[in-house]
């Protein structure tokens, strides 16, 4: 007898899971395509953000080469700096109402593509953008946004998130919502080749604490385990050699994917205490995000670790560990915090809190701030206002 439609159905919600992701472009020169997918995508003059550093290595003068190239105007907005700032995406709005901009594309790092994306949900909502702090606060779509990311670590070019600095309150606020994913990403290994050897360790440990934290999220799903896995065996086997100066391509090449792979794991799984920890750190202390994640990674493993030790093992595995499954579990963690470490050393990430200023009497502070963050939900394990006060005097 023929089941019924409704015999199908699951019972429960509880497994399923949605995975969003814009239109990825991939290989060296797609950035050459950007005045192409503008134009699709229906945009007559579009606002392109941007930031000094990339305007002097040259990426953000091929967009608007292409720009011109397909008969679409533009302004340039290049006021960002790392870490971007409510002010800044306040100026980029005011430049978008000016000139009648009617797409955003955006041409740089992290710092950049969240500013784009701050202009973009201002624009839609008529309203300042830390009104918009937490997950799915946002009620109009931002207009159509196309992406060319030019470091290889904070995949904003393929995620639900953006991060904006509150200036007052030296916070970095969390805005977490599928109305804010990019329309088009434009991934162009490329453009990694005027980064300093210093800011391919930064990006790369950010993509990193990404492939980790969302493999053991409480929220991952078969389709993110896949891409985290793949990303975290990327970015160990190639980090240490894609910093070399002069650049080496292929080792570069490989970090730009596990960034990518990375993001697509961490923007359906979400992250954990890591990101939060580092947020509130990097709106204390305005450090260079992937930095304040390399401060924090291992002792932040040490306490989720008895709450998804499964989970950590198999990502050991894929670091080389391949002897330590007749080890305890003491013994595997050690092991594996070991692995990390020796990453950080040659990243030369290897600092403390204290190399940046902390001092202990801002650690209250700090912890609070990172409980209250949105990724803490999805951490494996949850802590209390005194584990992460622990875990960052760990780290001072």
């Amino acid at each position: 007898m023929p089941l019924h439609p409704s015999d199908s159905r699951p019972s429960s919600n509880a497994n399923l899971r949605k995975f969003v992701t814009p239109e990825v472009i991939y290989g060296a020169g797609s950035r050459h395509l950007a005045g192409r997918y503008a134009r699709n995508i229906g945009a007559g003059k579009v606002l392109v953000v941007s930031d000094p550093g990339v305007v002097a290595a040259g990426w953000t003068e091929d967009v608007l080469a292409s720009l011109e190239k397909e008969g679409l105007s533009y302004c340039l907005f290049t006021g960002v700096s790392p870490n971007p700032r409510e002010e800044e995406v306040a100026r980029g709005v005011e430049s978008c109402r000016e000139s009648g901009c009617e797409g955003i594309v955006a041409v740089g790092g992290g710092s950049v593509i969240d500013c784009a994306k701050g202009v973009g949900i201002v624009l839609a909502n008529e309203s300042p953008i830390l009104e918009f702090e937490g997950v799915d606060c946002i009620e109009h779509p931002i207009p159509p946004l196309v992406c060319i990311p030019t470091t290889s670590g904070s995949a904003a070019d393929v995620s639900q998130f953006a991060i904006i600095t509150d200036s007052e309150r030296r916070l970095k606020v969390s805005i977490v919502s599928k109305a804010i994913v990019p329309d088009l990403s434009l991934v162009d290994y490329a453009t990694t080749r005027t980064l300093t050897p210093y800011l391919v360790a930064c990006s790369g440990m950010d993509a990193f604490v990404h492939s980790i934290e969302a493999f053991v999220s409480n929220a991952q799903a078969p389709l993110t385990d896949m891409y985290a896995l793949s990303a975290l065996s990327l970015i160990w086997n190639h980090l240490p050699a894609a910093m070399k100066d002069p650049p080496d391509e292929a080792a570069r090449t490989q970090v730009m994917m596990g960034s990518l792979e990375a993001g697509l794991a961490f923007s359906n799984a979400s992250l954990g205490a890591v990101h939060a920890m580092a947020h509130a750190l990097g709106g204390l202390v305005d450090n260079p995000h992937g930095e304040a994640n390399a401060m924090l990674i291992d002792h932040v493993v040490a306490f989720n670790y008895e709450a998804a030790s499964e989970r950590f093992d198999l990502l050991a595995q894929r670091m080389g560990v391949e002897s330590g499954w007749r080890m305890g579990a003491t013994e595997r963690r050690e092991v594996l915090l070991t692995r990390l470490r020796q990453l950080k050393r040659l990243s030369g990430l290897d600092l403390r809190l204290r190399d940046r200023g902390v001092v202990r009497s801002d650690i209250p502070l700090l912890a609070r701030r990172a409980l209250a963050d949105p990724c803490m939900a999805t951490n494996p394990r949850r802590p209390t206002l005194r584990d992460i006060e622990v875990m960052y005097e760990e780290a001072l």
